[in-house]
């Protein structure tokens, strides 16, 4: 079946489509009233009239949060817990604020409804569920006028009894109803109630939004099946995204993710930092041997308890506005032009952004249109940037726009840092793999910044998470807090843990579609030294114990094997193995890349001028070319800088691997590239 991989951003929708033998590539204006026009436009150009799988990175889970704009959602927890959101952890993110605030809560207090129950943190019932109640409360929701319900009950999680009881009851609602025992069924009652929450909050749009989607989709006939990436890297079927929503929030992020570690561990790299620039904002992701996913993440000021890929998130991206602010500094985003208007060189937009700025310095070209139809035009840019130059007191436009490019590139330095330097690793010992339709123009200065000797620039780079989407696995995680001592633990009551879990996950995943063959299952176990409030998650085997011991000490400087450690939550993860196409490779050729070279243009880089910069297709680059800068490589999706006393060699996955001249002549002396990450001794 044709197979349409799919990324919604905030300036473009990406497409890649894989017919079984080949890779096609479309970009598409994002429509941000409402996604789902760009989407079947695509869908309609690339497939026709032929069956297809859609496999969507969707936004609309996160913007819905971000911008307040979900249900009118209803709590119904045990009596006496009403204020658990409010009251939280009482965390102060600004500790020197002398008038701290924070967001109101999804649920306003006014539809937080408490029931009589009380279940003991080792299931027992202590205060059996009134059940006379219920029919009350179904009937004073309906009259609020509640558009959705999250449930969370005190220890549900140990025995879920009075939760489905409390569901059934309020199923007569015919509205979406999110029980915590289903969505997170672990400990720590206040973030179990904000993911349930939060759940609920996103479950009408986000559910409304796919089913028109595949209603759409489905026109004409054709048979058109729609999976949707989760924040944990894997896919699921659009019925199921519908009922969780909340693990689609970082969706769009997660699929670059696992495009870029794909092709890095592909191409040898096993320690990577993810750079994703796109119109809007920038992701960055730190992998050590793979992928890191944790289950302690906020976002828009809301706790989310589902595994999510460790993804930070800054306001800058192509479309990121500049801007004088009242102490006469410069500021670049997060405020972002987005789609519409655009930047002031796609034609409609009034205020200067990133994208104006790259075009300004000469690293775009007015005559190489982005996404291969979108022409930029410059012929406003001189006035603008000359005003922008009277605000700062510069010499002229060029400084202004190279003043908009260094406060960008310190914004996301801080970015990398935040997931590297500040988490105890050291960035020269990763390789930073770079895409998104902005990220190659600026991902050679960040590295230099930072001290990271290597970047990789994949292929369509501008089309990396639509390709992580169309190579993610179906993945569904499933959990249980149990609260078990390591030294005495029954093997076999963790054995039957494991398996009640496994079970659930491949009934799930035969629904799906996914035969026994193609199902692949993950143990993993949550621990703690006992009186901790944190735990570590490692891999199930029989060394758990002493793998949990050097993780600690990994992360934390110290470990303890003589205390006492508890098993806090065990975890299995299901995987579907999906059909996905192969990762092209060719072989090395002649190092000369002149048939490749298209042109020759005046470039202001970071280190001064250049006055005759190449300028090189990167479709007709081969592997074994090998370019030195100052030097642009042009592409259908994106543009890649490689800055002067760097060196580029296109490696036989056709990627871009970019290194500082010393660098590269020092290595040469070396057998092989130091791949391994490590932790800083600073």
């Amino acid at each position: 079946m044709l197979k349409i991989g799919i990324d919604t951003g905030g300036t473009f929708t990406d497409f890649l489509v894989f017919d079984g033998r080949r890779l096609g590539a479309l970009k598409l204006l994002s429509t941000p009233d409402n996604p789902a026009r760009a989407i079947l436009a695509g869908v309609r150009e690339l497939a026709g009239r032929r069956d297809c799988e859609i496999l969507h990175g969707s936004t609309v889970a996160t913007n819905t949060l971000l911008e307040r704009r979900g249900a009118r959602a209803a709590l119904v927890t045990t009596r006496g817990f009403e204020d658990v959101l409010e009251i939280g952890r009482q965390n102060r993110p600004k500790i020197y604020s002398l008038f701290p605030s924070r967001p109101e809560p999804l649920v306003p207090r006014r539809l937080r409804r408490g029931v009589t129950e009380r279940v003991l943190y080792d299931g027992s019932v202590l205060v059996p569920l009134a059940k006379g109640e219920l029919p009350g409360l179904a009937a004073a929701l309906r009259r609020a006028g509640v558009e959705s319900v999250a449930v969370c009950l005190l220890f549900s999680y140990a025995n879920p009894a009075h939760e489905r009881a409390i569901g059934r009851a309020l199923r007569q609602l015919s509205i979406p109803v999110s029980l915590s025992h289903e969505i997170l069924p672990e400990f720590r009652e206040y973030e179990r109630t904000s993911t349930t929450v939060v759940n609920a909050y996103l479950a009408p749009r986000v559910g409304s939004y796919l089913d028109s989607l595949e209603r759409g989709a489905g026109r004409g006939g054709a048979s058109r099946r729609v999976r949707v990436m989760q924040s944990n890297g894997g896919s699921v079927s659009a019925r199921l995204a519908a009922r969780q929503p909340v693990r689609t929030i970082l969706s769009g992020p997660a699929g670059g993710v696992v495009g870029a570690w794909q092709i890095a561990s592909a191409a040898g790299y096993t320690d990577v930092i993810t750079f994703d620039m796109g119109g809007t904002s920038t992701d960055v992701s730190l992998c050590q041997g793979g992928i890191r996913v944790t289950t302690e993440s906020t976002i828009a000021h809301s706790p989310i308890g589902v595994p999510v890929i460790d993804i930070h998130t800054v306001g800058a991206g192509g479309g990121s506005i500049a801007r004088v602010d009242a102490g006469g500094s410069l500021r670049v985003g997060p405020e972002s032009a987005g789609a519409d208007p655009g930047p002031i060189c796609y034609g409609s937009g009034t205020r200067l952004t990133v994208t104006d700025a790259n075009l300004w310095v000469g690293k775009l070209d007015a005559s190489y249109p982005l996404g291969g139809t979108l022409r930029l035009d410059p012929s406003r840019l001189e006035q603008a940037f000359r005003a922008l130059a009277r605000e700062l007191g510069v010499r002229g436009p060029l400084e202004a726009a190279r003043g908009v490019l260094e406060v960008a590139n310190s914004n996301m330095a801080a970015a990398l840092r935040v997931i590297s330097v500040e988490r105890g690793f050291d960035p020269r010992a990763f390789t930073l793999v770079t895409f998104g339709g902005s990220g190659p123009l600026h991902a050679v200065e960040l590295a230099r910044q930072l001290g990271i000797p290597r970047v990789v620039v994949p292929c369509n780079p501008g089309l990396l998470s639509a390709l992580g989407v169309l190579l993610s696995d179906n993945v569904q995680d499933f959990s249980r807090t149990v609260m078990l001592p390591t030294d005495g633990t029954d093997t076999g009551r963790l054995e039957r843990l494991f398996r009640t879990l496994e079970t659930r996950g491949t009934a799930s995943l035969r629904r799906e579609g996914f035969p026994a063959a193609k199902i692949r299952l993950e143990r993993w176990i949550d621990l703690r030294y006992r009186g901790q409030s944190f735990e570590i998650s490692v891999p199930f085997s029989r060394g758990f114990a002493a793998e949990f011991h050097r993780r600690h000490e990994e992360r934390y400087g110290y470990a303890d094997p003589e205390r006492p450690s508890e098993i806090v939550t065990v975890r299995v993860r299901a995987r579907g193995l999906a059909d996905k196409p192969d990762l092209p490779r060719g072989r090395a050729g002649r190092p000369d890349p002149s048939a490749a070279r298209i042109g020759t243009k005046a470039v202001s880089f970071e280190e001064g001028t250049s006055a005759a910069t190449p300028i090189y297709e990167r479709s007709l680059l081969r592997a074994g070319h090998r370019l030195r800068g100052p030097a642009l490589v042009f592409e259908y999706s994106a543009s890649t800088a490689i800055p002067p006393g760097y060196r580029c060699r296109v490696d036989s996955w056709r990627n871009l691997v970019i290194e500082p001249v010393t660098q590269v002549t020092t290595r040469a002396r070396r057998r092989a590239p130091r791949r391994s990450g490590r932790r800083s001794s600073r």
